[in-house]
């Protein structure tokens, strides 16, 4: 009788209470390019991105994120129209899509609203220029320079031709890795083009007749990538290697151009297929086989990362009760940790200084790191062309 006693008035307190403590369901918001010319660079971003709050929300017993996503179709407006929308939800952070020219208007707006954001798709100084409190990001030009220019130093080339886009981040990785390379004594030759170019034809010329490089480096985004090799396939210019920035050395652009891909290098974290070392990559591979049905690409992880950093810095600001008093960037500057991308430290910009790359080179439908020695899994192929 008296167990029953307890148990009734046990049940009748936790109804009092309302029944037993749930977690606190918090929202996140994001804008990404699911649609348009970097659709394939946000669905990677956006896969990346769910996996990281389902690993968090599996693991969490007082926080759940929820995830709101809306597609910002690769325009300004339309990401800063997002940002104000996902804040009126609710949002206690933004993470943000894909180029410096989206980022930086996007962030500005988040600032304005006083609300955390994060990227690890702008990679222009300018954008941690601004003093923005708010603004944080986990991968730089510095470190995609650093990566580009330590492959390109072991090859020794005599001379270089690069293919810059004009917007923002090419253009800035474009000029820095011509004085990188000009101060070691190598023949630069840069060669701007309009984004809106379809044609690539006139400029490969120009390297095939008048620079005569050795190796072809592109500065540039995914459809760029493809009319710059489609070109280049055609007039069979004398370099010896093609050379590429962000989203070339994933499993998607080979397996929609193989025709194109093979021995291309571009900046990369993973080989693939995925070979993770540490315990976290092992978890996220398997989280996102399984979601997905498909291995995990580089720019999966870069999302990956980045939302996990904020959900982490969410948690450890909603425990200390200062998440909705203007306490997260507090939280965001004191991460400090390792991850699949090496580690991540904000400084006062909320840069990452401590951000370095690999580099990949397509092979037959495998991506090979080659670059640096301690991360590379083979030896780059070397002349190694995709005709």
């Amino acid at each position: 009788m008296l167990r029953r006693a307890v148990a009734a008035a046990s049940i009748a307190l936790a109804t009092l209470a309302g029944g037993p403590a749930r977690a606190d369901e918090i929202l996140v918001g994001a804008h990404m390019p699911l649609t348009g010319s970097l659709a394939r660079s946000g669905q990677a971003f956006d896969e990346g991105m769910r996996v990281a709050i389902q690993m968090f929300n599996a693991r969490s017993d007082k926080h759940k994120i929820r995830l709101q996503v809306i597609d910002d179709e690769s325009t300004p407006a339309k990401a800063v129209s997002a940002v104000e929308k996902l804040v009126s939800d609710g949002a206690v952070a933004v993470i943000g899509g894909y180029g410096s020219n989206i980022i930086g208007p996007a962030s500005d707006a988040s600032n304005r609203l006083k609300t955390t954001y994060i990227t690890a798709g702008a990679v222009s100084d300018e954008l941690t220029a601004r003093g923005l409190k708010t603004f944080f990001r986990i991968n730089n030009n510095a470190g995609y320079q650093r990566g580009m220019g330590a492959l390109l130093e072991t090859l020794k080339p005599a001379s270089v031709s690069i293919l810059a886009s004009t917007k923002e981040a090419p253009a800035l990785l474009a000029k820095g890795l011509q004085k990188d390379l000009s101060a070691k004594g190598v023949k630069v030759t840069v060669h701007e083009f309009d984004p809106a170019i379809t044609d690539f034809k006139p400029v490969i010329n120009k390297v095939k007749l008048q620079d005569k490089s050795d190796i072809l480096v592109m500065s540039a985004y995914e459809n760029d990538y493809v009319g710059i090799i489609r070109a280049a396939k055609v007039l069979k210019p004398p370099v010896k290697l093609i050379v590429g920035a962000w989203s070339l050395a994933t499993p998607k652009m080979y397996s929609e151009f193989p025709d194109l891909m093979n021995n291309v290098v571009g900046t990369s974290f993973l080989p693939f297929p995925v070979e993770m070392k540490d315990e976290e990559g092992k978890r996220f591979a398997e989280a996102y086989k399984k979601t997905y049905n498909k291995e995990v690409e580089y720019l999966s992880t870069l999302s990956f990362v980045e939302t996990t950093i904020l959900a982490e810095a969410i948690a450890h600001a909603a425990d200390a009760g200062t998440l909705k008093t203007g306490g997260l960037p507090d939280a965001m500057r004191r991460t400090e940790r390792e991850t699949l991308l090496g580690p991540v430290q904000f400084d006062a910009t909320g840069d990452n200084p401590r951000f370095s790359v690999a580099m990949g080179q397509h092979r037959a439908g495998k991506i090979v790191l080659v670059s640096p020695a301690a991360a590379a899994t083979g030896e780059i192929v070397f002349p190694g062309l995709p005709w």
